[in-house]
């Protein structure tokens, strides 16, 4: 799609961001990068720290150098919150993190639970209710972070102003059968272009699989079969599990009933069908 229109890419893949995390990222190769020019790639260590912030002060520099050069801006990806968060021009808190509070949070959850850490949220800033996933304890910890360095409730912090744009939102979706069944060829073809070697390569130069960016679908789990936990069999059939409720997670983030959304089958005609769309929308907008 990105060789038919004059256009760059903008990755909003909070799991690309990381170097040497390739083959488990599905990151594009280096020639489709010479093909069409790829931003928010490759910026931070595996052991750095990337948040909503930082992607959303890099996407917007990257919109507007595309645009400066008379090119196509295309937001790509897979991260609903860095999604929505540009689209819908959320204003985020720029609080560093602290590592030695995310310690003491962490710790509160294994201790007391994750339910205990996202109920004293509450206490904090009730309204976290409507968008923190209390299953996700890394965005539970980030809120509480915020909350507890700033003094204010997180949703606060947290302010909408519409982009000066308009987008055209596409989706692909298919069948969830055959959706699982693509996820498993995917799985095969990671292992076939060298995931294990990627991963055992990551331990080696010192990369702990309890950082953020190794707690990834894959990472994690060749990771524990690399130290003897889990067998190769093991460690796919958790992917493969894991991808799938993935799945269903995205599913919340981008509803087939949200009528923003322009849903495509993903196979057949959906590339000719989504470049009809795009060259009717630059027509609407005068490009």
């Amino acid at each position: 799609m990105g060789e038919k229109l004059p256009a760059e890419v903008i990755s909003a893949d909070s799991r690309q961001v990381y170097k040497y995390m390739d083959i488990g990222t599905a990151k594009p190769s280096p020639e489709e990068c010479l093909k069409v020019p790829h931003h928010i790639i490759d910026v931070v260590y595996p052991d750095q720290t990337f948040t909503l912030a930082m992607f959303l002060e890099m996407a917007k520099k990257a919109w507007e150098e595309i645009l400066s050069r008379g090119k196509i801006p295309l937001l790509v990806g897979g991260t609903g919150q860095y999604v929505w968060a540009f689209l819908e021009g959320w204003e985020v808190p720029k609080v560093p993190p602290s590592p030695e509070l995310r310690e003491k949070l962490f710790k509160e959850a294994q201790e007391k639970g994750a339910e205990a850490l996202f109920r004293r949220l509450l206490e904090l800033d009730p309204e976290a209710a409507s968008f923190v996933d209390p299953r996700n304890i890394r965005r539970v910890v980030r809120a509480l972070e915020v909350c507890l360095t700033t003094g204010k409730p997180f949703s606060q912090l947290r302010r909408r102003n519409p982009p000066p744009f308009r987008a055209l939102i596409l989706g692909l979706t298919l069948p969830r059968p055959e959706l699982y069944k693509r996820v498993d060829r995917r799985i095969e073809a990671m292992l076939e272009k060298g995931l294990v070697a990627e991963v055992e390569r990551l331990i080696k130069m010192g990369y702990s699989l309890d950082l953020p960016s190794m707690s990834g679908v894959g990472y994690k789990e060749i990771g524990l079969y690399l130290q003897g936990e889990l067998t190769l069999e093991e460690a796919v059939a958790r992917m493969k599990k894991r991808t799938r409720n993935f799945i269903r997670h995205q599913y919340n983030w981008f509803k087939l009933s949200d009528q923003r959304i322009r849903w495509l089958e993903a196979k057949g005609e959906a590339c000719a069908q989504a470049f009809e769309l795009i060259q009717a929308f630059l027509r609407e907008e005068g490009c």
